[in-house]
């Protein structure tokens, strides 16, 4: 739920050329580093090896596909990126720099620059954990630049996404449409915050039918979907508890719903020119990593101001979805500031503890209702014992959460 966009300066990030793990830098020669090759086709990323010892990393990428393409590392929750290089047009290469610690990834290839990307491959680093080193100011970059690849990976998957909703929805398919409709707005829910701070761009994708109407605005986007899709029983009221779902309401005619599948479609991809824009780039840098950590924050905030009390999705019940990947999102963003709460130290490292035990027993609670995967309940099947159990990990997680802008900064 958003009422009010959010300055800039509660988000991070910007694309890269060559990043590495935990946001340092080695102090190893490119020279020394094992190389791999790859290639990107139209329908397949082959990586010269699957295997590798901990250190530094090179993977050479080749597009040999028709279109431009891009090469992820990934972690291995498959969401969190670790290294990625883009914008490889066909035929050329680029290289791809990690400092690799030992764990299990996978490696990807995004030909488009659009969807969920081919060829995704298991990737092993054995041996001992390595040493890193660099400057500060160096460091906190790479971290910013990881966030990026991650919010413009989320909003490129989105797209092809609301293009399959949106063409179930105009078809008049709304089985097919309701099953899209949660794991749609997932890929925007681990990014709100960004689309929130471009003024109107996120009351056009995501304002509640109260919201748009109490600041007089045309209600479009995934909520106005949403009702057609979830017709209102005779007995429901509005998200504002008192007007009758109902009054003034006429679904939409196949005319309407071509206009706001449409109308949802030009702003996904008026987000995916932004995330991909120097703008973005430069208003990221100027939000280094405190950006990050508030960008955190701002996503728990969204758990707490909508999903946990069953106003987001009004008509479909389906905010456990937006509940799990906004503590997704929130949790990506923190994991790439931990290491700079961890080091300021005896304080800094009791935050981090609390916080990751926050995320984990939150994680656990919501696991109990399901998962962004197979689905969750809908919000009307949690006991009023639920809500309270998930209101106070929240809560929970929420305090030293809050914290941690200041923590890092220091």
């Amino acid at each position: 739920m958003t009422t009010s966009p959010r300055p800039i300066a509660a988000i991070a990030a910007v694309g890269v050329a060559a990043l590495v793990l935990s946001g340092c830098v080695a102090k190893t020669a490119d020279a020394d580093a094992t190389a791999f090759t790859v290639s990107s086709t139209d329908d397949a990323c082959s990586v010269s090896a699957g295997t590798a010892t901990s250190g530094t990393v090179r993977f050479d990428v080749t597009n040999a596909s028709s279109d431009v393409t891009e090469f992820y590392l990934l972690a291995d929750d498959g969401l969190r990126i670790v290294g990625e290089v883009e914008n490889i047009a066909p035929s050329a290469s680029r290289t791809l720099t990690v400092v690799a610690q030992p764990g299990e990834y996978f490696t990807l290839c995004k030909p488009g620059m659009v969807g969920e990307g081919v060829g995704k491959a298991a990737f092993t680093v054995t041996g001992d954990k390595v040493v890193v080193e660099g400057e500060d100011a160096e460091q906190k970059q790479q971290s910013v630049d990881l966030y990026a690849a991650f919010v413009k990976d989320q909003v490129e998957q989105l797209v092809p996404a609301v293009d399959e909703l949106v063409a179930a929805y105009e078809s008049g398919d709304d089985e097919t449409a309701r099953a899209l409709f949660p794991q749609t707005r997932a890929y925007y829910e681990r990014i709100e915050p960004i689309a929130e701070s471009l003024g109107d761009l996120d009351p056009r994708i995501d304002y509640r039918e109260v919201d748009a109407v109490a600041e007089g605005l045309d209600w479009t986007g995934f909520h106005r979907i949403e009702k057609d899709l979830w017709v209102p029983a005779q007995d429901a009221l509005n998200a504002d508890g008192e007007t009758p779902a109902w009054q003034d309401w006429t679904p939409s005619t196949p005319e309407e719903r071509a206009d706001f599948g449409d109308f949802l479609i030009a702003d996904v991809a008026e987000l995916n020119d932004y995330v991909h824009s120097k703008d973005f780039t430069t208003a990221l840098d100027d939000a280094g990593i405190g950006g990050i950590s508030n960008g955190a924050i701002a996503l728990l905030d969204e758990v707490a101001t909508g999903k946990i009390t069953g106003e987001e999705d009004w008509w479909s019940g389906t905010d456990l979805w937006d509940f799990a990947a906004n503590v997704e999102g929130s949790k990506m963003a923190f994991s790439l500031v931990r290491d700079f709460a961890e080091a300021q130290g005896e304080d800094g490292a009791v935050l981090v503890e609390q916080v990751d035990a926050g995320y984990a027993d939150l994680e656990t609670a919501l696991a109990e209702q399901g998962s962004l995967s197979e689905g969750f309940i809908v919000y009307g099947e949690l006991t009023d014992e639920d809500k309270r159990a998930l209101t106070d990990l929240l809560n929970a997680l929420a305090e030293p959460l809050s914290q941690l802008t200041g923590t890092v900064l220091s």
